[in-house]
């Protein structure tokens, strides 16, 4: 929650200064361009004045310009107000188990749940298990319905696997014939919630970070 509220301060923060910044760059380009229309005015060719129409002319476009650097940094100011409006509601999600496709950390203890998903038409459904480095520890198979179950954590042999990430997939077969391989989706604690330029982003016990739109189901930790 501290975390949360620190990040927000931080990007309205970063907001103000910028759009502080701005209007000051803003205010001296315009009495720069004053000083330089002055000096114009002055020495012109009193045989060949330059024409009032294109004093207006300038005055009009360095007019727009100064508007529209005020209106970005509205919209900027704007922005950072949402984003730290879109983590205070995430906050309660802190703490909460979340149903995504990312990695599950298995504690060398606690069951995972998973939720499997085969497609229709599946007679027979193979559960894949792989460790953080690309390698299929084990394949069980399992019940062809989308009940949840609980993953042990054990590989192939029964023995319990160390902690770390783990991965999850389902293969589909109809006849011995494989027909589809899917993602199992897992449950895993939220930690944090971040802020970040590609938006607000979660993330879960183990580091695995992932986007508020990737999460699928929310349930008590």
């Amino acid at each position: 929650m501290t975390t949360i509220s620190s990040v927000a301060a931080t990007t309205t923060t970063t907001a103000n200064q910028s759009s502080t910044s701005s209007r000051s760059e803003i205010s001296a380009d315009f009495q720069t361009f004053l000083t330089m229309l002055t000096a114009q005015l002055q020495n012109q060719d009193p045989l060949n004045p330059v024409d009032s129409t294109d004093y207006a002319t300038q005055l009009a476009t360095f007019s727009g310009v100064e508007q529209q650097v005020k209106t970005n940094d509205l919209l900027e100011s704007l922005a950072a107000q949402l984003g730290a409006s879109g983590m205070s509601e995430l906050a309660g999600w802190v703490g909460m188990e979340a149903r995504t496709e990312a990695p599950a950390w298995f504690d060398g203890s606690s069951p995972v749940t998973l939720a499997p998903n085969p497609v229709r038409g599946a007679d027979q459904t193979v559960l894949v298990v792989t460790d953080a480095n690309g390698n299929a520890i084990s394949r069980e198979a399992i019940s062809t319905t989308n009940e949840q179950l609980s993953w042990a954590g054990q590989d192939g042999s029964g023995g319990t696997l160390p902690e770390g990430l783990y991965s999850f997939s389902l293969e589909s077969y109809n006849s011995g014939t494989l027909i589809d391989t899917s993602t199992v989706e897992t449950y895993g604690r939220i930690t944090e919630a971040q802020g970040s330029a590609d938006g607000t982003q979660l993330i879960l016990r183990g580091g695995t970070v992932i986007a508020t739109s990737a999460v699928n189901a929310l349930r008590e930790g």
